[in-house]
């Protein structure tokens, strides 16, 4: 038998260690959204338990990267703005399911929509990115990328009225800003030009004005890009220079048809 006391010896942990448990706030996050802000399948009324479990949870974690009174600082304050963001997701899930002719319910919406799901995570971690907390906006928002495929830096500014249609694929960098109101479906990058870490505090992903509809598989990439508002980028589409208001973006495909059935020596070859 292999002697594992030995390999384990071997073994080596070259990166810094973080004093941060990873399982425990994976579940202080699904206890705070299942239990606290949407309590659908929950049948115990009382609130105030899981809230204090949460808060806990994340004030000892904080605490083991900074000091525990900026800890109690940063989780005392999005405590305190959780009513007002509650709303807000309410107002959005309605989003959801005004725009989708397969929604049944708000219920539905909260209890199974993957893009849903991944807006309600972004919400959350984005406060704490704008509080600077560490390592652990960036621990809840690849969470729910595990859970539901959909990759949403915390950093990312993201309006009012968002829509994500199915969302499988959809990666949004962490210096893209995307306005009201702007729907985008699956597949959909917007990223950078290239990466290199001098462009660490630059403007890396694109800007998307109000009122933008993004179909399934465009990618959009660079900081000085700009959709502008009213526009509509088709499937597909690669696009890598600003678009002014009411555009219409498409990529267009040449569809070949090869006849291998035509008479011998008189191939058929169409362009459509």
């Amino acid at each position: 038998m292999t002697n594992i006391y030995q390999i384990a010896n071997k073994l080596r942990a070259e990166s810094k260690h973080l004093p941060i448990n990873r399982i425990e706030l994976e579940d202080a996050l699904n206890t705070l959204i299942h239990r606290v802000l949407f309590p659908i399948c929950d049948q115990e009324k009382s609130r105030e338990k899981k809230l204090y479990y949460f808060y806990s949870i994340l004030v000892e974690n904080i605490s083991a990267l900074l000091d525990r009174k900026q800890a109690e600082e940063m989780v005392d304050k999005f405590i305190n703005m959780l009513p007002q963001l509650q709303d807000k997701l309410f107002d959005e899930a309605r989003v959801y399911f005004d725009n989708d002719p397969a929604a049944k319910s708000i219920e539905e919406v909260i209890l199974t929509y993957p893009g849903f799901f991944a807006q309600v995570v972004y919400r959350i971690s984005h406060e704490f990115y704008k509080m600077k907390t560490p390592i652990i906006p960036r621990l809840f928002s690849e969470y729910a990328h595990s859970k539901v495929g959909i990759d949403i830096n915390p950093g990312a500014e993201i309006g009012h009225a968002f829509y994500i249609d199915h969302g499988t694929g959809i990666v949004i960098g962490e210096t893209t800003i995307i306005g009201n109101n702007v729907k985008i479906y699956q597949g959909v990058t917007l990223g950078a030009l290239f990466v290199t870490k001098s462009l660490l505090n630059e403007k890396r992903h694109p800007t998307i004005e109000d009122n933008v509809v993004i179909y399934a598989g465009a990618t959009i990439l660079g900081g000085k890009t700009v959709v502008g508002h009213d526009s509509i980028i088709g499937g597909n589409a690669w696009l890598t220079k600003s678009v002014v208001p009411y555009s219409l973006v498409q990529q267009n495909s040449e569809i070949r048809i090869h006849n291998t059935l035509a008479q011998e020596g008189h191939t058929l070859d169409f362009n459509i």
